[in-house]
């Protein structure tokens, strides 16, 4: 190890300001069950951007400072500020997950197990050069899988498994997916197939469609295509679909897959009901890509439910067996079914760049970016 640790931090101050910036940090001395890992690669989620950015009005964002250690400052609104009030006047480390290699282990033999190997680790705060995390915290990753192939282990990978464990938990049969051509999308698709599960996959743009018939999907169907809603109803007859998982939020494509539920459903009502079919139709959202307001047009009943879905939550409705066995294959198929494809990489000053963050911040589907601290 070296003497340097850098670490990114996200500070909302009193003032109305948030501040990204690099700080230097003391070295990590590891407890018993603790490991110090050389952060060498982590993933920018949107669950990151949602701590970068809070609720800045990043088109105020100005870049300062040197190449080598930039800051950027934007302005939060006024109106905002009571939401966040518990963050202002912290340095929030940024990173949910990333991997590298163990560099200094504890004295359990559980943390000494783990040293000199490559392991991802979540947690928080993985956009720094080292990281202490416990051993519980830790996937050590097959030998011969680099920190770049394993740096996102655990949001995407575990957030699809977790989707068809709780399709499997809640009695459902098959599964919409919408924005599916992400790379979340993506593995979903290998899992189902693998799995024998019916996935029906939402996407916006015909190259998404043959990205994802391509790699084996059955059932695609485009928002944009005028035949959008009949598409989608013909899929869910065919499969039978009653749970769907929704990134984007804001709009009204939860609605039109309530509706089309219900559509598909009702070909079965034996009476007509003021109250519509008694198939239970369940959408999650798990993601704000549209922070606008989610718009219900009620024509599907009275038989629904629109949660929200956040990994936590969900493996903490699963048995540790099931969990376990999660992770495993997590590490097992990191370079196949659980592979992700990054188009940018960059350092953790590049990070602080407002040409960066014009390109991270779009969240675009097929444009991934990988932070490589140690760069």
């Amino acid at each position: 190890m070296t003497d340097t640790n850098i670490q990114l931090t996200s500070l909302i101050s009193e003032d109305n300001k948030l501040t990204l910036a690099l700080k230097s940090i003391d070295m990590p001395q590891p407890g018993a069950d603790e490991v110090v890992i050389r952060i060498e690669a982590a993933p920018l989620n949107p669950s990151d951007l949602a701590v970068l950015f809070s609720v800045a009005d990043m088109t105020t964002a100005i870049q300062e400072g040197t190449e080598q250690s930039p800051t950027i400052t934007a302005d939060v609104p006024a109106k905002f500020m009571q939401a966040v009030k518990t963050r202002v006047g912290k340095a929030i480390p940024v990173g949910n997950e990333g991997a590298g290699t163990v560099v200094a282990a504890g004295s359990s033999p559980a943390a000494q197990a783990l040293m000199g190997k490559t392991v991802a680790v979540i947690g928080g705060g993985t956009y720094r050069q080292y990281l202490c995390a416990n051993v519980q915290s830790c996937l050590a990753l097959t030998q011969g899988t680099t920190a770049e192939e394993g740096a996102s282990s655990f949001v995407n990978p575990l957030t699809a498994l977790a989707m068809v464990e709780t399709m499997r938990a809640e009695g459902h049969k098959a599964i919409i997916h919408a924005a599916a051509a992400s790379n979340l999308g993506q593995m979903l698709n290998r899992i189902c197939i693998a799995d024998g599960v019916d996935l029906i996959n939402i996407v916006r743009k015909v190259e998404q469609e043959t990205l994802l018939r391509d790699m084996g999907a059955k059932y695609v169907v485009n928002s944009s295509s005028d035949t959008f809603l009949a598409d989608l109803t013909a899929a869910i007859i065919e499969t039978g679909a009653t749970i769907a998982f929704d990134p984007i939020g804001g709009g009204k494509l939860t609605s039109d897959i309530l509706n089309c539920m219900e559509v598909a459903a009702a070909r079965d009502m034996k009476e007509h009901s003021v109250y519509g079919s008694d198939t239970f139709k369940q959408v999650y959202i798990y993601g704000a890509l549209d922070r606008g307001p989610i718009t219900l047009n009620r024509n599907f009943g009275f038989a629904w439910g629109v949660n929200g879905f956040l990994l936590f939550n969900a493996l903490g409705k699963l048995v540790t067996k099931t969990v376990m066995a999660m992770r495993k294959r997590v590490a097992d198929e990191i370079t196949t079914t659980f592979a992700s494809h990054y188009t940018h990489e960059v350092s953790l000053s590049e990070v602080l760049q407002l040409k960066s963050i014009a390109g991270y911040a779009k969240q675009a589907t097929g444009e991934k970016y990988l932070i490589i601290p140690q760069k």
